[in-house]
C-alpha cells in the first residue's frame, strides 16, 4: 500500500473569499464550492490540490504545519502575492536557501523560496 498526497485542507473562517486569494496566486479555478467546503483544481505544474474548510474559530498561534512553495524568482512572486493580499511575515536564510513566510488574508502563513531551495 502507498500514500499518494492528493489535497490539503486549510481551515478558516470563509472559504469562497480564501479561494479567490489562491485561485489567483496559483492561476487555478474553484473545482468544487459545497459551501463551507472549496476545493481547488490542481495546479498544471502537479502537486495536490488545496481546498478550504470553514471553522468557527479564528486562527490563533502559529500554524502547525505550512505550505512550502518555490519558485525561479521568489522576489517577483513576493511582490505579486503581497499585491493580491498577502502579508509578507519574516525572510531567512541559510547556507544553500532563503525564504519568505508570507500570511494569506486570513492569515495561514505559507513559504515562497527559490526553485530546488527550501
Amino acid at each position: 500500500m502507498a500514500l499518494e498526497l492528493g489535497m490539503i485542507t486549510i481551515d478558516c473562517t470563509n472559504p469562497q473569499e480564501l479561494a479567490g486569494f489562491w485561485t489567483a496566486a496559483l492561476d487555478v479555478t474553484v473545482a468544487g464550492d459545497y459551501g463551507t467546503f472549496v476545493i481547488l483544481a490542481r495546479p498544471s505544474g502537479g502537486g495536490p490540490a488545496l481546498a478550504f474548510q470553514q471553522v468557527p474559530e479564528p486562527r490563533t498561534g502559529k500554524n502547525r504545519v505550512h505550505v512550502d512553495f518555490s519558485t525561479a524568482d521568489p522576489e517577483a512572486e513576493v511582490r505579486r502575492l503581497v499585491a493580491l493580499g498577502a502579508e509578507e511575515q519574516a525572510r531567512h536564510r541559510q547556507p544553500g536557501v532563503a525564504w519568505t513566510v508570507l500570511a494569506d488574508p486570513e492569515g495561514n502563513e505559507f513559504c515562497v523560496a527559490e526553485a530546488g531551495g527550501h
